[in-house]
């Protein structure tokens, strides 16, 4: 999809359709429940758990940018996960990549063994062999997350779904990380594709939400019927605010792509950067691809801090700009451990597999003044080379505590919660 169309899309989505008094922006209905025209004959509203103009509205602007026939807005990402396994059966296989968001490994690995939802096979799909291992497992369902979360690792899409229509299995794709606007799974061969709304599609961080949007009439029919009954459809409230967002998603992604090509071309120059994770690099594994089923290579990007892991609490505690805190896709830059924060319901072998490392720090890199980001990072990165020439190894206390900071106690110092509190590990 062009820009322009795109950009139309979302600049259009719900305009002048009012048709009870002319408002040029559509009405927020929160209502619960609709009044029928007589009895026993309900109107096309009955319940806002089954349906909402406002729902409906988001639901048709995210079906028409994905080319879809069906879009089941949901409560949140996690939610759009689950209504998708609802089309699993406890025979059926599920096939997973093995670096996929830490909370969809969670809901995937821990429905597998805990409820035997469905049977799990985790697949590395930048393996030459994975194709064998697929075809080995027969598979009801593919699920793919490319770019990945956090390494930005690219699958190909068209060669999965060519190979899943000869198993007849079915092929889910997340897209958050790129949006409609810079991929379009659907036109891949996929048969559905999912999305956190509450990044990029929403883009200010302020609501939760996610949306399945299928290929297949039938299949959304059955989606949207499995929405209903386990009532994990959105708010009203979340759809209006999501609509909002949705209207300057193209310029937003524009601006942010442009950012973040600046400061990948600072890291690549950074010698504390050991690693960087960035489809846009001529060098990365992934680029052939990436540059074949994307318009764009997104506003993420991932790298290994050449130090100790103790370096870590130096370097966040020294930053201004970038805000330490899960999620992504908003205006705002945030930077967050992979480790410790998205993907801390891994276990430790599983990060390791995945390739997270200790010391991998991934950027949602926002709108703001590119000077201003690459003067933020640098700061960072100089009070790591000065934590590192000026203190002995293995004990950063006074190091940290000793640091000039303007951001208060908790980021000066050394056990500052930069990981989550472990009390709610359970949940993560």
């Amino acid at each position: 999809m062009s820009d322009s169309a795109a950009a139309t899309i979302t600049a259009r989505a719900g305009i002048a359709q009012d048709t009870a008094f002319g408002a040029v922006t559509p009405p927020l209905y929160l209502t619960s429940t609709y009044e029928l025209p007589a009895f026993k004959q309900p109107g096309q509203y009955d319940y806002s758990r089954s349906n909402n103009p406002t729902r409906d509205t988001l639901a048709e602007a995210l079906c028409q940018l994905e080319q879809g026939a069906r879009a089941i807005v949901t409560g949140s990402g996690m939610s759009a996960c689950l209504l998708a396994l609802q089309l699993l059966g406890p025979d059926d296989t599920l096939v997973i990549p093995h670096d996929c968001y830490g909370g969809s490994y969670r809901l995937f690995t821990n429905l597998a063994a805990r409820k035997q939802a469905f049977k799990l096979v985790i697949i590395n799909f930048q393996q030459s062999d994975w194709a064998e291992k697929i075809k080995a497992a027969t598979p009801a369902m593919i699920w793919l997350e490319t770019p990945s979360n956090p390494l930005l690792q690219i699958t190909d899409v068209k060669a999965v779904c060519q190979l899943a229509k000869e198993l007849s299995a079915k092929v889910v794709v997340d897209n958050t990380f790129l949006s409609p606007v810079l991929q379009q799974p659907l036109l891949l061969g996929a048969d559905i594709v999912m999305h956190s709304t509450t990044k990029y599609i929403n883009g200010h961080s302020d609501i939760v939400g996610g949306v399945l949007i299928a290929k297949d009439p039938v299949i959304g029919d059955e989606l949207k019927w499995w929405a209903n009954c386990l009532g994990v459809t959105g708010p009203a409230f979340d759809s209006y605010m999501t609509l909002r967002g949705l209207r300057t998603l193209v310029p937003r992604l524009q601006l942010q792509q442009q950012n973040t090509s600046e400061l990948v071309s600072f890291l690549q120059r950074q010698p504390l950067v050991s690693k960087l994770y960035y489809p846009g690099l001529a060098d990365h594994p992934g680029h052939a691809i990436a540059k074949a089923q994307q318009t764009g290579f997104g506003a993420m990007c991932s790298f290994d801090l050449a130090g100790p892991a103790d370096a870590l609490p130096v370097f966040f505690a020294s930053l201004q700009l970038f805000t330490l805190a899960q999620s992504l896709g908003g205006i705002e830059s945030l930077i967050c451990h992979p480790g410790t924060m998205t993907h801390a319901s891994m276990d430790a072998a599983a990060q390791q597999t995945a390739g997270i490392g200790p010391t991998l720090i991934r950027l949602s890199v926002g709108i703001e003044a590119p000077a201003d980001l690459i003067a933020d990072l640098q700061a960072g990165f100089n009070a790591v080379a000065d934590w590192l020439n000026t203190s002995p190894p293995n004990n950063n206390t006074e190091r940290v505590a000793s640091g000039n900071t303007d951001k208060g106690s908790v980021k000066g110092s050394a056990d500052q919660q930069f990981r989550l509190n472990p009390a709610l590990s359970a949940f993560w």
